[in-house]
């Protein structure tokens, strides 16, 4: 792989969600990840999560296995587990073992709840952590329920992408002469840093602890989400005045006086209910034609299909079909080095002699694994 974290070796033992998010990162942006997969039958279907990795099925209920994934540590800058704490420990691949073989290792650890705490033994998935760290009581309009953002937040924007960036931060310490150390990634962790700007709001008391009042959770009505005459919906964020009076002028709002105070909290309920009859007389396509290229802060609300169709995603190549499957490119990019197009998920246990030849493995050791049933 090409990349800026070209020459990086990572091994991942393979979960789900955040931390096949995490190795997907690292492998796009040129990390040589090696994925450690389960005996058997995937625990999950296959997914773009998977890409990009060479993978080897070892058996870590067998001693034999344990011993080779050790030996595998040996030879890598990193590694990537979403396991309970103590479930590496209890195999004798705990960061204590590792670190002693290998002392410049970063060992990432994934977890929803954090190494320690009251929950931390805990089961649970994203709608948990991102309710106990404040994040999803904001996520909803006034009046109703919470909703969870689908697994955005804290699987892969508060689980996944922070341990991919304490990886590489890791790394670099190492690259400057620091030796290797833990990463304890926690979502509840993650999810509860991405609502940084909202506490500073809250701290100036610019923001209130209530669903859908504020600023920007659809409490104000220049920054929200209407339906169209189609039953399809565009979404508005025209927050700086010079935006919001494009806005106004451009969907025939700008001689109604009320619209005038824009950040009088009062009048909002009023207002929105106002421009939502303004969007209802034009289709989606239509308000298109009038809104779109304009600094109006406006978008259509599309669909995946959509999204992988729209003129700006085609010419950015925001999204790319990787053997008659849509997913979405890399990303971010870089201004000299070109990343290479993602390569399919390999089935598990596809490179098993390769990745073993590579780290000084012969034949005959290779029969011996597979014949103890160490391997597949």
């Amino acid at each position: 792989m090409t990349g800026p974290l070209g020459g990086i070796r990572i091994l991942e033992f393979t979960g789900i969600g955040p931390g096949p998010f995490c190795g997907m990162m690292l492998a796009d942006h040129g990390a040589e990840v090696i994925r450690i997969d389960r005996m058997g039958p995937r625990a999950a279907p296959e997914t773009p999560l998977d890409r990009n990795r060479r993978s080897i099925c070892i058996n870590m209920k067998n001693e034999k296995g344990v011993a080779l994934a050790r030996r595998l540590a040996k030879t890598a800058d990193g590694v990537i587990e979403g396991f309970r704490p103590g479930v590496m420990e209890r195999l004798g691949l705990g960061p204590d073992e590792l670190l002693k073989d290998n002392p410049e290792l970063v060992y990432g650890r994934m977890t929803g709840w954090g190494q320690y705490g009251p929950y931390a033994d805990r089961a649970g998935h994203d709608i948990n952590y991102i309710a106990l760290s404040g994040v999803l009581h904001g996520c909803s309009r006034a009046g109703e329920k919470p909703v969870p953002p689908v697994n955005y937040l804290g699987d892969f924007g508060g689980g996944g992408m922070m341990l991919a960036f304490g990886m590489v931060s890791a790394l670099l310490a190492v690259k400057n002469g620091a030796k290797g150390q833990v990463i304890d990634c926690a979502m509840t962790d993650g999810s509860a840093l991405l609502s940084s700007l909202i506490w500073g709001l809250r701290n100036q008391s610019l923001w209130r602890d209530e669903r859908g009042v504020n600023l920007l959770d659809t409490g104000a009505p220049f920054y929200d989400v209407y339906e169209t005459k189609d039953e399809k919906f565009v979404a508005i964020g025209a927050i700086e005045p010079a935006f919001y009076n494009i806005l106004r002028q451009r969907i025939g709002l700008e001689n109604e006086p009320d619209f005038d105070a824009q950040l009088e909290q009062s009048k909002w309920p009023a207002l929105k209910s106002r421009m939502q009859a303004v969007f209802h007389t034009k289709t989606r396509d239509e308000w298109c034609a009038i809104l779109e290229h304009t600094d109006a802060c406006f978008a259509p609300v599309l669909s995946m299909e959509e999204a992988k169709n729209h003129p700006h995603n085609i010419e950015r190549e925001t999204f790319l079909d990787i053997e008659g499957n849509a997913q979405p490119a890399p990303a971010p990019r870089y201004s000299k080095t070109k990343l290479e197009k993602p390569k399919k998920p390999a089935p598990p246990g596809a490179d098993t002699q390769t990745i073993l030849t590579d780290i000084g493995v012969d034949a005959l050791e290779v029969k011996a694994l597979i014949d103890s049933g160490a391997i597949a």
